[in-house]
């Protein structure tokens, strides 16, 4: 690395004076100027299993919502099972430790999970009921919630309709591309009930209550996306319309009726964003997979700023590429000087953060932030050995707007199966 990016990194990294939730944020203070006018603010992660990330972002939350306004955490979680979550964190329904368990993906059953939803519940109870923090999740895979809360409503005002509910069944536990089917007819049978009980809104509303049809509705609505992402291939395809490309559109799209106030949501301060590097970028992934945070920029420009979390060395959990079961195993891995982390690294001692955008092109030792890079990149699952050689491409500066850098990442903490005792 040469000395003017070494000094460029020194010049423009602010240091973190603590990775822990609850501390003063002084340090984070230069953040307010950055995400003045941000609508969004894309947290990513490079690992799923870091507990460093899980305390960084609860920490960052923390600012959004007490410096900042912010009044949604928008998780990359189940779409259907979030609403518990969310009834949990503003009303204090339920026990929190089986909500996060019903959300979908093991990453999010851990100790680090159940503090930021603690977190949540104790800030709500001191504040008005328009400046309580929501939970919302913006993936529309694994929809339980939704097929019983739709299937319910039938059996009230339409329980002939019956069969058409024992069809979308499936859509509580499949998951994207396990139900490929070219005609999707599933889609059809989806798309059928939600037209219903639009067709019949008035009707219903005046048997039950129109906030009781609406919710329906709502949930019948997740179920079409649900279904839309079963019945597509895992084909990789066309970049721009397969399952992946899909999921992502359908998760920007989640976050856009957040900001829009569509669908009884809005919100005036930022929405934070929680999800996978990979996703929160503002161009493609994989095989030139649209990022959701691609259409983000495209519809609020720099409204939606990006922060890569990014670390050096130490270990992670995650999932052996061919299991399917269990909250995740450790991995671990030194620093390397193959990708944008060994030149962090090396370059800043410690943690630290760096805002991308307040760097001058022309600047010393600022070239490197628009010359193709490479990061690295693990999710839910990676291969038994050949994990450590996981990258993906990067051009700092056209994909993200920030990196947060942690030295040293452990890995995140697995919550008790809450049901292992019902067994």
């Amino acid at each position: 690395m040469s000395n003017a990016v070494e000094g460029w990194l020194a010049a423009h990294a602010r240091t973190l004076d603590t990775l822990d939730p609850g501390a003063p944020y002084g340090d984070l203070e230069p953040l307010r100027g950055a995400l003045r006018d941000a609508r969004v603010v894309g947290l990513g992660e490079s690992t799923h299993g870091t507990r460093e990330f899980f305390r960084l972002k609860h920490r960052v939350l923390e600012f959004l919502v007490r410096e900042m306004g912010c009044t949604v955490l928008a998780m990359e979680a189940s779409e259907s099972a979030a609403l518990a979550v969310d009834a949990y964190v503003c009303h204090g329904v339920g026990d929190p430790v089986r909500l996060i368990a019903r959300l979908g993906f093991w990453t999010w059953r851990t100790e680090e999970m159940l503090d930021i939803v603690e977190w949540m519940r104790a800030h709500n109870r001191g504040v008005p009921a328009d400046r309580r923090v929501r939970f919302v999740g913006i993936d529309p895979q694994l929809a339980a919630d939704s097929v019983a809360a739709v299937g319910s409503y039938l059996g009230r005002v339409a329980p002939e309709r019956a069969a058409d509910m024992a069809e979308l069944e499936v859509l509580a536990r499949a998951r994207p591309g396990t139900g490929p089917d070219p005609e999707q007819r599933l889609l059809h049978r989806a798309r059928a009930v939600a037209g219903f009980l639009d067709d019949n809104r008035a009707k219903f509303a005046e048997l039950t209550s129109p906030e009781a049809v609406a919710e329906a509705a709502r949930h019948a609505r997740i179920l079409c996306r649900a279904a839309d992402l079963v019945t597509r291939s895992l084909d990789p395809g066309s970049p721009q319309d397969n399952v992946y490309a899909v999921r992502d559109r359908y998760m920007a799209e989640a976050v856009a009726r957040l900001v829009d106030d569509d669908d009884g949501g809005g919100t005036e301060g930022p929405v934070a964003l929680w999800a996978h590097n990979g996703h929160i970028a503002k161009g493609s992934y994989g095989n030139g997979v649209p990022a959701l945070g691609s259409h983000l920029r495209a519809r609020f420009g720099d409204g939606y700023y990006a922060l890569a979390l990014l670390f050096g060395k130490g270990s992670f959990r995650a999932r052996s590429a061919n299991r399917t079961e269990g909250p995740g195993v450790r991995h671990r891995i030194g620093t390397s000087l193959r990708c944008v982390e060994g030149r962090l690294a090396t370059a800043v001692p410690g943690n630290y953060y760096v805002d991308l955008r307040a760097a001058d092109p022309s600047s010393d030792g600022a070239g490197w932030l628009r010359e193709p890079s490479a990061q690295r990149s693990f999710g839910a699952a990676v291969p038994r050995l050949t994990y450590r050689f996981h990258i993906a491409p990067l051009t700092p500066a056209e994909d993200y707007d920030g990196l947060a850098f942690v030295a040293r990442s452990t890995c995140s903490r697995p919550l008790p199966d809450p049901d292992a005792e019902d067994r």
